[in-house]
């Protein structure tokens, strides 16, 4: 475990694979810790450099007081990319990962070769859903949003696997703040107009039955950026990189490949 002293935050990071290995910064969802990718790690090729962080007020990184925006979570990334001395990476968000993904390659291009926009969009929801979501976690806690939350995130099948509780436990422990924080970040985000400007390879991949950001959705983001790819994972939900690690994988390295990564 590596701590990240970036100034006015502390960032958990970890990284695996050659230090000269290209490198690819991996940014998680809402409520999951740098474990979320942890699955998928076993079915990407060798001589990658993977660099896995715990955003702000997730995991073991600090927890200021919120609300966060959008711009910090993004400066977050941008920093931790400069404290190790990288270039080039290829991102790869899910959810709000993706969102700051999206907002490191419009401010920072230098640092981005390539996108992977996964279970994202250019606006997530509405401001209206995002303040009640945050009015129920501060009234009930975390868990007064899981069963909702577990609804969202995975396919019926993964839903009767004793593996729900592992997931769900991880969002109940996140820190109040920081996931309240995260949240009004996204409530507060609307990339359609700076996405649709990015020039560079990009992917898309999406979960056939993700109740957080659907299908088409994450379609929509993707065709924003002229030549994206785009990737569907069937019977897999808002996290398709738990629930199907191996076709996750395939496809994500296919795309490194692509743009010669790999």
């Amino acid at each position: 475990m590596q701590m990240a002293d970036l100034g006015d935050i502390r960032l958990h990071y970890r990284e695996e694979g050659p230090p000269d290995g290209a490198p690819v910064l991996f940014v998680n969802s809402l409520g999951t810790d740098l474990r979320l990718w942890e699955p998928l790690l076993p079915h990407l090729p060798p001589g990658l450099r993977l660099i896995r962080f715990d955003k702000r007020g997730h995991g073991l990184s600090d927890c200021p007081p919120g609300p966060y925006a959008m711009g910090a979570l993004v400066r977050d990334a941008e920093r931790l990319l400069d404290h190790l001395g990288e270039r080039d990476a290829v991102v790869v968000g899910l959810s709000i990962g993706g969102m700051i993904a999206q907002g490191l390659a419009v401010k920072r291009l230098d640092l981005v070769r390539g996108l992977v926009l996964s279970n994202t969009a250019a606006k997530i929801a509405t401001p209206e859903i995002w303040a009640d979501r945050i009015a129920e976690a501060r009234a009930g806690g975390l868990e007064a949003l899981a069963d909702a939350t577990m609804a969202r995130w995975f396919s019926r099948d993964f839903q009767a696997r004793p593996e729900l509780a592992l997931w769900r436990n991880m969002l109940t422990r996140t820190p109040l703040e920081g996931w309240t924080g995260c949240a009004s970040a996204i409530a507060g985000t609307d990339f359609l107009t700076p996405t649709s400007g990015l020039r560079l390879p990009a992917l898309g991949i999406a979960g056939a039955e993700d109740g957080g950001t659907p299908p088409d959705l994450v379609r929509e983001t993707v065709d924003l950026i002229p030549g994206a790819r785009y990737a569907l994972i069937r019977r897999a939900g808002h996290l398709p990189c738990v629930e199907k690690p191996e076709e996750y994988g395939a496809i994500l390295t296919g795309f490194l490949r692509e743009i010669g990564h790999v």
